[in-house]
């Protein structure tokens, strides 16, 4: 496996794939490598073609400074990992290969998601998101590009900025990788303290709480099973937990067969997303709000 340190070696490994005919499946990430990234990684890898993991720790998509800071960082174990998945390359950019001029004065507008739901609580994030994701897709160039459904409102900007901006390349959404106690894998979780990690599992708990209700009643009585759950935790801050509309993240139409449950929270100071797709089952009506 390679390490593409800067722009120079990224095209030269991106041109000879292409001579040698091998599609290109990418992996973009922000480093701290987990079990979750690990599948993204899988997943290319059976898709054959040649695979680059990116690890860049974007500062366009951090409304904290702090946050970003803190934000893990591990090159060596992400080396280590990617390889062993399968990666033939894993291109490591600085901010000064990606922002050579500063914070750049052009930026990708996301749209409505600039104030959905991670928009609204964390400023400037997607503009950062949609900003390095479209250079990195006309620098990569890849013929895939893997994203995992965790991050499920990213999935559905990215999707929508390939559609808008004509990149010629497949979004793969990959499912969310947990723990056993049903805590989705994330790089955020190393900042959890024991007490922090011992009550994050709620946010699963209670979106499988949400998933029942949605299956059997409606939307209202899904967001209401989700927040009895949530506020049962003591150590939970919660900035959201609702059922939305699983294409657009919009309200749910009355009678909707499907959903997508989103919850948010802190956990002493860090802040955690999860989501899961619901159904309603057979015969069942949604109940008016």
């Amino acid at each position: 496996m390679e390490q593409l340190r800067g722009l120079g070696e990224l095209r030269a490994w991106r041109e000879a794939a292409w001579r040698s005919g091998a599609a290109v499946g990418f992996v973009p990430t922000m480093g701290a490598l987990h079990e979750g990234h690990r599948s993204l990684v899988e997943a290319a890898r059976r898709d054959g073609g040649r695979v680059v993991v990116s690890v860049f720790v974007n500062p366009l998509q951090f409304d904290d400074a702090h946050d970003f800071a803190r934000y893990p960082r591990d090159l060596r174990g992400d080396l280590e990992l990617a390889g062993a998945a399968g990666a033939d390359a894993v291109f490591t950019p600085s901010v000064e290969d990606l922002y050579p001029l500063g914070d750049p004065a052009v930026t990708v507008d996301p749209g409505p998601f600039a104030t959905g739901l991670e928009g609204s609580h964390r400023p400037g994030h997607f503009r950062g998101v949609a900003t390095v994701v479209a250079k990195l897709f006309a620098l990569v160039a890849p013929a895939r590009a893997y994203f995992g459904e965790k991050d499920y409102e990213q999935l559905l900007l990215v999707r929508r900025l390939v559609a808008d901006l004509s990149f010629s390349l497949e979004v793969v959404a990959c499912p969310t990788v947990r723990e056993p106690d049903g805590l989705a894998r994330s790089s955020r979780n190393a900042r959890l303290d024991p007490s922090a990690r011992a009550a994050a599992p709620v946010l699963y708990r209670a979106l499988e709480a949400g998933r029942v209700a949605f299956g059997t009643a409606g939307s209202a009585e899904a967001e209401a099973a989700m927040r009895a759950v949530l506020g049962a935790e003591a150590l939970a801050e919660v900035d959201y937990a609702v059922c939305r509309d699983p294409e657009t993240l919009g309200p749910l139409e009355h009678g909707a067969p499907s959903a997508r449950l989103l919850v948010a929270a802190r956990f002493r100071g860090v802040r955690l997303i999860d989501n899961l797709g619901a159904r309603r089952a057979a015969g069942e009506a949604d109940t008016p709000r």
